[in-house]
């Protein structure tokens, strides 16, 4: 890969994101990976600095679904230009009455509740374990709960996210089941991406941005396409004031174990793994044979 294509950080988004006041040198490049196309091209551009990748997790117009989104391929895409961090913005909606539309959650803690959706770039002949009780890099958390505040957001350092299947949004029923487990957020795309960038040695953390109180609240509207659309338009503006203070924050060096993964995950023999899978998962496994 040319040096003018790298990127030391990725942001997964929505199409708006790639749109940043401040944004140079802007380049678009289409990938492919053994894990076939990502979702879009890749926008590669220099901000505070420092080139980031961009990437809309639904496509140019918003064509993919949740569970559609080609997770494998976008991870893999983005280490494959060189990218150590992504910050991922997601919308959600709230189990908390403290935490309203309009607010944004740094999550610390995942529950799974998808079902259809490839999690892993392992299988096929070789075994491999990640530790994954904390799900997001605990660094780069902090680094965006401190831009959210200079930001003047108003930002909670914690939750744990439920993750849904979709595309349906809850029933009444499953918002207040899932509310009495204590999960204080819930929306539809936060995994596979986060196991996979794990499982990548990528640093990952999400900027949570509440659009709803699901469907759990009486008092409230239940949850529409409408209603999340008026608040996201003001929280993508957000974002990208975050995404800019944050990335003047990264440093060189990372402070996490996020990029040793591996290390003692992989449970298969060398000698039983295949030359193809080897050269498939190339970019993720090397050095950790």
């Amino acid at each position: 890969m040319r040096q003018d294509l790298k990127a030391s950080i990725g942001v997964i988004g929505g199409t708006g994101l790639y749109n940043m006041e401040g944004l140079s040198d802007i380049k678009e490049i289409e990938l492919d990976t053994p894990f076939g196309k990502p979702s879009a091209k890749i926008t590669l551009g220099r901000l505070e600095g420092t080139t980031v990748a961009f990437l809309p997790r639904h496509g140019r117009g918003h064509t993919i679904m949740p569970g559609e989104v080609p997770s494998k391929a976008n991870i893999y895409a983005l280490k494959s230009l060189g990218v150590r961090s992504i910050i991922a913005v997601n919308s959600v909606g709230s189990f908390k009455e403290e935490i309203a539309p309009g607010h944004l959650v740094i999550p610390d803690q995942l529950i799974d509740r998808t079902s259809k959706r490839d999690n892993t770039f392992f299988g096929n002949g070789i075994v491999a374990h990640i530790a994954f009780a904390e799900p997001f890099c605990p660094f780069l958390r902090g680094i965006l709960y401190q831009a959210g505040l200079k930001a003047g957001a108003s930002c909670h350092p914690k939750g744990t996210y439920l993750v849904m299947e979709g595309p349906a949004f809850s029933t009444r029923a499953e918002s207040r089941l899932y509310r009495s487990w204590g999960a204080d957020i819930i929306g539809m795309t936060a995994l596979p991406e986060a196991k996979l960038a794990r499982e990548a040695g990528i640093c990952y953390a999400i900027i949570a941005c509440v659009s709803d109180y699901d469907s759990w609240h009486e008092e409230k509207d239940i949850v529409t396409v409408s209603t999340i659309t008026k608040i996201m338009e003001s929280n993508v503006k957000l974002s990208k004031t975050i995404i800019r203070q944050a990335i003047k924050e990264m440093p060189r060096e990372r402070k996490c174990s996020c990029g040793e993964a591996l290390k003692c995950a992989i449970v298969t023999s060398p000698d039983a793994i295949s030359p193809d899978i080897k050269e498939k998962l190339g970019l993720i496994i090397n050095g950790y044979l």
